[in-house]
């Protein structure tokens, strides 16, 4: 086991060191960034800037700059924003944390029973109209499934509000608080749950219909065992195992996956600030949120294999 995590961990330093080369010179060979881009500024200010800033320097030695700071916990500073990296990310992430976790509470929870009731009644009527209504909510776009809640939930029949965190000028405190966060949160979270529900389900359903066709599944029905105990204590288990490996991807899915949603619904988080750095060149964002993603992505990879070892005994690391 300490073999297999020290072969890892040094895959995992590799790779992020390659994806951290990558990232970089994608964003420093891109035409443009946010001093070129501010027309306020004369030229002589301008050059004064990428002076300060280290812009005019060799894009080599510009990324061993940037990977030293790195190693001390200095991702940037944000020219658009005039704040630390780090300091953004940690005003807007938790914000993108919470979005994202209940979404994925929810999009499991009903994928699970979901799918495990369309296997065991596979081609009925049931199950029919499942994969009819996956793959709608499949092939809609998120943002006008966005619009679409807003105009029918928030503008026409006024049960919850159009956007943001809270609302504007609020001084609410405590339950008030959450309460006002959980009715600011519910359309966002119902558009993420739905764009993710359609792929887990066919997933969990396809590993069902494979497992209840199991000789053990027989034996425990010959034993007399209630079909509810036969389907998700002795059949769940068994499919949910290959479904520990979408946890790797989940991680990194939480706050890659909700970037056109927040900015639908004005949600003061990691995705918003992201997207709109887009239009400002931000390339110092950019490339520290980028950079974020790969380590969760690689942190994700390793969980899922520890998490898939402690699930099946049975499978050597």
């Amino acid at each position: 086991m300490s073999t297999y995590l020290v072969k890892r961990l040094t895959y995992m330093i590799i790779i992020l060191f390659a994806a951290s080369l990558l990232i970089f010179c994608l964003y420093a060979f891109t035409p443009g960034d946010f001093i070129s881009g501010n027309l306020k500024l004369s030229p002589e200010r301008k050059e004064e800037l990428r002076q300060i800033y280290g812009l005019n320097k060799p894009v080599l030695e510009r990324y061993a700059i940037w990977m030293k700071n790195a190693f001390h916990g200095d991702f940037g500073y944000s020219l658009a924003q005039q704040k630390p990296i780090l300091q953004l990310f940690n005003e807007y992430i938790w914000n993108s944390f919470l979005l994202a976790i209940v979404s994925t509470f929810f999009t499991w929870l009903i994928s699970v029973i979901i799918g495990v009731i369309a296997a065991y009644k596979q081609y009925s009527w049931f199950d029919s109209l499942i994969m009819v209504v996956i793959f709608a909510a499949m092939s809609i776009p998120s943002f006008f499934i966005g619009l679409l809640l807003i105009k029918g939930f928030a503008v026409d029949l006024k049960w919850l509000p159009p956007g943001g965190m809270t609302t504007t000028g609020s001084n609410a405190t405590g339950f008030a608080y959450v309460k006002e966060v959980v009715q600011h949160m519910t359309l966002p979270v119902v558009v993420m749950t739905l764009l993710s529900l359609g792929s887990l389900t066919r997933y969990f359903r396809s590993n069902m219909i494979d497992v209840i066709k199991q000789d053990y599944i027989r034996t425990a029905r010959a034993k007399g065992l209630k079909e509810r105990k036969v389907l998700f204590t002795h059949a769940l288990r068994n499919a949910l195992l290959p479904a520990i490996t979408l946890v790797g991807f989940e991680l990194p899915a939480l706050f890659g996956g909700s970037l056109i949603i927040e900015k639908i619904f004005n949600w003061p988080g990691i995705g918003q600030l992201y997207m709109s750095s887009f239009s400002s060149r931000d390339y110092p964002l950019l490339m520290g949120f980028t950079m974020f993603i790969a380590i969760l992505t690689v942190i994700g990879t390793l969980l899922s294999d520890l998490l898939y070892k402690l699930a099946d005994p049975r499978v050597k690391l």
